[in-house]
């Protein structure tokens, strides 16, 4: 196959404007910058986010978190606290903070086809009175990302409905490798057999370690 020349490539804000249009008047206005009530209810609500972060050369990671629901310490109408939970260790996103501070939040709430979406600047703490009410399982966090809120407006429910995602009788039938499989198919350093690796990643063996560093 010959190289793929993209000849129609957008590259100018008013050019993409004319392709799209203007946002309507209730798109723009829904933007504020300090929590409402309302704002605080769904947080409260919901028990998972995406954290996107980028470094200082615009590379960029987006990192799923989840807790029982209300995880995430609201401290007053302008900042967030996110806890740590032990993970994978890489700690892409928290790298990325230390050279780059700005930072967007999709809230999710199950079942709910609206996010909540929060866009500001984070900081890293290693102690907060707060975190004695983060503790989950006995598992207090040694962490917590803080976010200074910039920008915050509840996102509509389009992409949720078009994808289907809440609805299991719409759930495609899935042949996809396990995570085992996948570990051992794409990293060929792995020592582990798939037997291996397949009692690992059984669900049963993970909630065992969720809160384990």
């Amino acid at each position: 196959m010959g190289e793929i020349t993209n000849t129609n490539e957008i590259t100018d804000p008013a050019d993409l404007r004319r392709l799209l249009g203007d946002p309507v008047p209730r798109a723009v206005s829904k933007e504020r910058v300090a929590l409402h009530r309302r704002d605080r209810d769904w947080i409260a609500a919901s028990p998972f986010l995406v954290l996107a972060t980028s470094d200082a050369d615009g590379n960029c990671d987006a990192s799923p978190k989840g807790d029982p629901a209300g995880f995430v310490h609201v401290i007053d109408d302008h900042t967030l606290a996110i806890p740590e939970r032990p993970g994978n260790r890489r700690a892409d996103g928290y790298l990325n903070i230390l050279s780059n501070p700005h930072v967007g939040l999709i809230f999710l709430v199950p079942g709910r086809t609206e996010t909540l979406r929060v866009n500001g600047r984070a900081r890293l703490v290693r102690e907060a009175a707060y975190f004695d009410d983060m503790v989950v399982r006995g598992h207090r966090p040694i962490l917590a990302v803080e976010v200074d809120i910039e920008q915050i407006f509840f996102h509509c429910a389009k992409a949720f409905l078009r994808s289907n995602l809440w609805d299991p009788q719409r759930w495609p039938v899935s042949d996809l490798p396990s995570p085992a499989q996948l570990v051992k198919e794409l990293q060929p350093e792995v020592t582990e057999t798939v037997e291996e690796l397949e009692r690992h990643y059984a669900p049963a063996n993970y909630e065992t370690k969720l809160y384990q560093s």
